[in-house]
């Protein structure tokens, strides 16, 4: 039997769950290929032994001793971050190693460095838990949808902010204390920026976006808001609507440019991903042929990772013991397919808006706000203003009709500027039917 061997760089939480799946599910992936893959090497500067459950397999304080030992077949790379990680992969292709990581940062923004070295020296690129942890997003993108224009992209791809904002809604609890909370619970990084203010959603889409309209981007070209503003009044005010606020990541195929952005949504109570609670995830592809599809389940954790993880590890032993290498492009198109096309600026967005406007009870205000939306074309729908309960200033909560995204910016720049007004106004898009 054709033995793969695996060396692992990184044994901390989603390493050591790789590790454990592997072990636990040795015979199972036997039967399913015909050959024993096999955790041979890790290499971590933070542990000084492997569990006893782990006898056999190397360990090496130093990840350029196990990239460069002629015995290992694969490389998994498992400790996130920019640096060393790239430097890392980079050498493993240089090596001539296959590659699999679950780093969406890396990948991201380094992609097209690692994409082409990959392609020059002959290996594959496994990264199926970067998007979603256990969720087959990654193939189902790269080989179900083959055949398909994929006209959109939705989704749900940060649980931690799912998470908060799924609290906020059952509980009532504010923003502070179920982040705080989350932390205790180890939901939330001590350091949560990047799941609170949307970036490693933003890194998610990115890749997916590359995949889908085979063109180069990164996270730093996609419009991104966070939900570090979001009250529980505004979980509220959304209920009344018929809403529920999502932290979305959305893209729009329109065929010479496309949409890339990710930030707090009110999405419809009947629309599948106001379903979506707690600290799961799900992504939603809209294709030209097989029609909506919705992907949905737990997006990180240390076993659902590793199973992905796992996945992708098995699709190389199987292309290796076939002699199939490159069979199937890591990015879906073929790396001359891959182009620059042009991002739709947020300005050029239309959607509903949710507006709470934080002024003075005084006479006159809702009108002069009014006139201001009028004047820059904006509808309203609805209005909602709540009785005042304490001497300081009351909620405006306007709903508006389909509205452009400059038009509101100018608007509330305005009205912001009004000596009535006590904050900035928060401005939340609502998910607008297809």
């Amino acid at each position: 039997m054709k033995e793969i061997k695996v060396g692992l760089i990184g044994f901390g939480t989603v390493g050591s769950g790789l590790a454990e799946v592997l072990l636990a599910q040795q015979q199972r992936l036997e039967k399913r290929s015909g050959m024993s893959v096999r955790l041979a090497a890790v290499a971590d500067i933070n542990i000084t032994e492997l569990p006893s459950q782990f006898v056999g397999v190397k360990l090496f304080s130093d990840a350029a001793e196990l990239i460069h030992d002629s015995d290992i077949d694969i490389i998994v790379e498992l400790i996130g971050g920019i640096q060393p990680a790239k430097t890392f992969v980079m050498e493993a292709i240089a090596a001539g190693k296959h590659v699999v990581t679950a780093n969406k940062a890396l990948l991201s923004q380094e992609g097209r460095d690692i994409f082409s070295a990959a392609a020059k020296h002959g290996v594959e690129v496994g990264f199926e838990a970067s998007v979603g942890g256990g969720i087959p997003v990654i193939k189902s993108l790269k080989e179900g949808l083959v055949a398909n224009k994929i006209l959109s992209i939705m989704g749900i791809m940060n649980g931690t902010a799912n998470y908060i904002l799924t609290r906020m809604t059952d509980e009532g609890v504010a923003f502070d204390v179920v982040l705080k909370d989350a932390q205790e619970q180890g939901f939330a990084e001590a350091d949560p920026t990047y799941d609170i203010e949307g970036i490693d959603t933003a890194h998610k889409l990115a890749i997916l976006m590359t995949m889908a309209y085979g063109m180069n981007i990164t996270h730093n070209d996609i419009a991104t808001e966070g939900i570090s503003r979001i009250e529980p009044m505004d979980i509220e005010f959304a209920r009344e609507f018929g809403c529920r606020i999502k932290l979305l990541a959305i893209s729009r195929n329109h065929n010479e440019h496309v949409e890339a952005r990710v930030h707090p949504t009110m999405v419809p109570e009947t629309h599948l991903l106001a379903k979506i609670d707690g600290a799961f995830n799900a992504i939603h592809f809209t294709g030209d042929m097989v029609g909506n599809v919705l992907l949905y389940g737990l997006g990180a954790g240390k076993m659902p990772t590793g199973s992905a993880v796992a996945a992708d590890i098995m699709d190389i032993a199987r292309d290796i013991r076939s002699g199939s290498i490159g069979r199937v492009p890591s990015l879906s198109y073929l790396p001359e397919n891959i182009c620059d096309r042009r991002i739709t600026p947020m300005e050029e967005l239309f959607c509903p808006y949710y507006f709470r406007i934080s002024a003075k009870d005084e006479p006159g205000v809702l009108s002069t706000i009014a006139g201001i939306l009028s004047k820059n074309t904006i509808s309203i729908e609805s209005v909602i203003q709540k009785g005042r309960q304490t001497s300081g200033p009351v909620s405006i909560v306007m709903r508006t009709h389909t509205a452009g995204e400059s038009a509101v910016r100018a608007a509330l720049q305005e009205i912001d500027g009004l000596e009535v007004v006590a904050e900035p106004t928060v401005k939340i898009r609502i998910l607008a039917d297809e």
